[in-house]
């Protein structure tokens, strides 16, 4: 490997840097986003400052895993018009009883969705 080439980043680095993008596309809290992980608000924080990462092995880093196939499902259903993925997240859908966004606390929810979107971008 040449000198000057950079090291490749590695899956934390990437999956961490993704998550902030995605909660400020989707205009996320702190504290949604943290709920979303389980992790803090604090921690939160420091994600989206690069001080902290997601554990590889952690139920968070699963979490934003699951966030971030939930992101590119509907990036790819909504042709990448952001502010359209962001007005599903919060607009009242009747299959799924509610709110898609009050589904993303939990694991459970945060799958669903990803079923769920999956599902329709396999008809399209």
């Amino acid at each position: 490997m040449p000198a000057f080439a950079s090291p490749k980043p590695d899956k934390a680095t990437t999956l961490s840097a993704a998550i902030v993008r995605i909660a400020e596309f989707w205009s996320l809290s702190n504290a949604k986003l943290g709920t979303i992980l389980g992790i803090s608000a604090p921690t939160v924080s420091r994600l989206k400052r690069g001080t902290t990462e997601l554990d590889p092995a952690s139920k968070s880093f699963e979490a934003g895993q699951f966030l971030l196939r939930l992101f590119r499902s509907l990036d790819a259903l909504l042709g990448s018009d952001d502010a359209a993925a962001k007005r599903w997240l919060e607009t009242p859908n009747l299959d799924l009883g509610g709110k898609p966004i009050e589904k993303l606390d939990t694991m459970r929810g945060l799958i669903e969705l990803c079923d769920y979107v999956d599902f329709y971008r396999a008809r399209v």
